[in-house]
C-alpha cells in the first residue's frame, strides 16, 4: 500500500518556524486526500458504503479519523516508521548536508522521548536489513513506499527498553522459541506481581507455571537448592513430597519387573519374575502410564504394587527351594541389624555403670543373652558334621 504524505518543509527559510506535530497531524498526513481510496470498511459493511440520502452529512473530522484508523489497521507502526525513517536522518550523517532532523530534534517536534524515536528508528533499521523496506538513506523527506503488512510490525518493534538488556534479550530469545511475541514476555516479566495474582487465581495459569518451573529448574541449581529448602521448611509440602515418593518407589519396583524380569522377594533376594507375575506387573503399569499428567497415582500405584507383592509371596511359597532361601535371607538379614544395633551400645564406660543402672537394662540383656544362647545353640545343631 502507497502512503501518501506531504513533504515536510525542512529546508524552509530562517523565518519559517517548526511547529510540534502533534500524533493526530502525523496520522493525518500519512492518508491519501481523496475519501474513497484506501478507505477501510468494517467486514459486512460494505453494503451500507453509499452514503444515506437521509443521513446528514458526514463531517471532516469523522472522516479523517476514519482513514487514520483504516491506515493504522493495515499497517500498524509502519506508517509511524516511515515518517521517522525518511526524516530522522542516520548516524554518522553530519547536519546541514541533508534536510533531515536528529532523532533528538524530531522528538522534540513530535512532543514525545527520543528513546521512543530510536524504537521506531531501530525496528526500520532491522527490517531493512532484511530486505523488507529501504534503508534509511534512499528515504527523502516526504517520500511515499509501499509498506509491509501490520503483522510484520511486531516482529521487528520492541516497545519496550528492557528487551536490550541481557535479561530482555534471553526472555525475548525465549518468547520466540515458543512461538509467541517477544512484547508478551517481556511484559509479564515486568509485572511480576499481575504474574502472581493470575497464578493464585487461575488453575491453568498455575500449572503452566509449574511446568516452566520445572524445566528451569533442571538447568539452575540454584534454584533447586532454594525450592528443596522451601519443601523442607513447610510440613504440608513435605507429606505431599513424601507421599509422591512412596509411590513413585512403588511404581518404579512394578516397572522394575516389567522392563528387566526381575523382582526382589520381602527378604531382599533378586530372583527372575515368571510368565504370569510379569503379565500381571504389565497390565498395571499400562493403566498407570496412560494417566494424564495431572491424574493422581497413588491408589493406581498403591494397587499394583499391592497386587505384585502378593504375586511374589506367592511365587516364593510354591518353590521348597526359594522359600527355604527367603527365610535363609531374612534371619541373616535381622542378624545384621541386630549385631550392628548391639555394636552401637556405649559400654566403654562400664566401670561408671553405677550412674547408669537401671533394673530393666540388666532384665533385658539377661534375656537378649538367653535368646542368643538358645539361637546358637539350635544352630550348632543344624551345623553339617565336620570330619
Amino acid at each position: 500500500m502507497t502512503v501518501a504524505i506531504p513533504p515536510s518543509d525542512t529546508a524552509g527559510s530562517p523565518d519559517d518556524r517548526p511547529v510540534p506535530a502533534t500524533p493526530a497531524d502525523d496520522a493525518a498526513a500519512a492518508v491519501p486526500a481523496p475519501v474513497g481510496e484506501g478507505f477501510w470498511v468494517e467486514p459486512g459493511a460494505a453494503d451500507d458504503a453509499a452514503p444515506d440520502p437521509a443521513e446528514p452529512e458526514v463531517a471532516e473530522t469523522v472522516i479523517r479519523d476514519a482513514r487514520e484508523f483504516g491506515v493504522y489497521a493495515r499497517t500498524g507502526g509502519w506508517a509511524f516508521a516511515l515518517k521517522v525513517a525518511r526524516s530522522v536522518r542516520p548516524g554518522g550523517e553530519p547536519a546541514g548536508e541533508t534536510p533531515k532532523v536528529s532523532a533528538k530534534r524530531f522528538a522534540d517536534l513530535a512532543g514525545c522521548s527520543p528513546e521512543r524515536i530510536m524504537r521506531y528508528y531501530k525496528a526500520w533499521d532491522k527490517a531493512a536489513d532484511d530486505g523488507l523496506v529501504p534503508h534509511f538513506e534512499i528515504l527523502v523527506p516526504g517520500q511515499d513506499i509501499e509498506l509491509p503488512d501490520s503483522d510484520a510490525w511486531l516482529s521487528y518493534y520492541t516497545a519496550r527498553s528492557s528487551a536490550t538488556s541481557e535479561r530482555g534479550t534471553a526472555i525475548a530469545a525465549a518468547a520466540e522459541a515458543e512461538g509467541i511475541r517477544p512484547t508478551k514476555a517481556l511484559e509479564v516479566a515486568e509485572n511480576p506481581t499481575a504474574l502472581r495474582a493470575a497464578i493464585l487465581a487461575d488453575p491453568a495459569t498455575a500449572r503452566t507455571a509449574r511446568a516452566a518451573l520445572l524445566d528451569r529448574l533442571r538447568e539452575d541449581p540454584v534454584l533447586q537448592t532454594e525450592l528443596a529448602r522451601d519443601v523442607a521448611r513447610t510440613d504440608e509440602l513435605k507429606k505431599a513430597v513424601a507421599t509422591e515418593s512412596r509411590a513413585a518407589d512403588r511404581i518404579g519396583y512394578v516397572r522394575q519387573i516389567v522392563e528387566n524380569g526381575q523382582v526382589r522377594t520381602p527378604a531382599g533376594q533378586t530372583i527372575e519374575a515368571p510368565a504370569e507375575l510379569r503379565a500381571e506387573a504389565e497390565r498395571h503399569l499400562s493403566l498407570i502410564d496412560e494417566l494424564d499428567d495431572g491424574e493422581d497415582t497413588g491408589q493406581w500405584a498403591t494397587e499394583a504394587y499391592d497386587t505384585v507383592k502378593e504375586l511374589v509371596v506367592q511365587t516364593v511359597e510354591a518353590d521348597p527351594e526359594l522359600r527355604r532361601e527367603e527365610r535363609r535371607t531374612k534371619f541373616y538379614g535381622s542378624l545384621q541389624r541386630a549385631t550392628k544395633v548391639f555394636e552401637e551400645l556405649t559400654l566403654d564406660d562400664a566401670e561408671d555403670l553405677d550412674d547408669l543402672y537401671e533394673d530393666d537394662m540388666l532384665q533385658r540383656l539377661e534375656e537378649l543373652q538367653t535368646a542368643i544362647g538358645t539361637c546358637i545353640a539350635a544352630l550348632r545343631r543344624a551345623a553339617p558334621e565336620r570330619p
